[in-house]
């Protein structure tokens, strides 16, 4: 009974390694998607595909067209989605790919802490599950396998 998980979240720091190497610890039969994490490639790749933009406008716009011809990919082969939320970044993009996997009807598991509760209320009440830390999201991937 394999899985398959797209990771959404920040991507500045390890968190994505951390749940994992937990899950390869743990011996679960998961397959992990995410988002660039070569953050510098995220931002210049509609420059390096498609030349020199006339302006920021421009240059955002087209790496987030295949930033997000990427995710949909991704996304759409997950059977569920983990969007983390941390106290230290803005997560624009973290709502968006849990509003998607909400839209495409994924199972999602929303990690968020006590300080995002009431910010986050409304994506928590239509996420599957919502849990505090990677170690609580481990346990509910651990419990589709008993």
């Amino acid at each position: 009974m394999s899985l398959s998980i797209y990771l959404a979240g920040q991507i500045h720091d390890d968190w994505r390694e951390q749940l994992k190497q937990k899950s390869k610890e743990q011996n679960l039969d998961i397959q992990f998607y995410g988002p660039q994490e070569e953050h510098a490639l995220s931002d210049d790749i509609g420059e390096n595909i498609l030349d020199k933009q006339p302006n920021q406008v421009y240059r955002d716009d087209t790496g987030a067209s295949i930033n997000n011809f990427r995710t949909d990919i991704m996304m759409s082969k997950s059977d569920a989605v983990i969007a983390l939320f941390g106290e230290s970044y803005k997560q624009w993009n973290t709502a968006m790919d849990a509003g998607i996997a909400i839209g495409l009807n994924k199972p999602l598991i929303l990690i968020r802490p006590d300080s995002l509760i009431h910010p986050l209320k409304e994506l928590s009440n239509k996420a599957s599950v919502t849990v505090e830390n990677i170690d609580q999201a481990l346990e509910v991937l651990k419990y589709y396998y008993k």
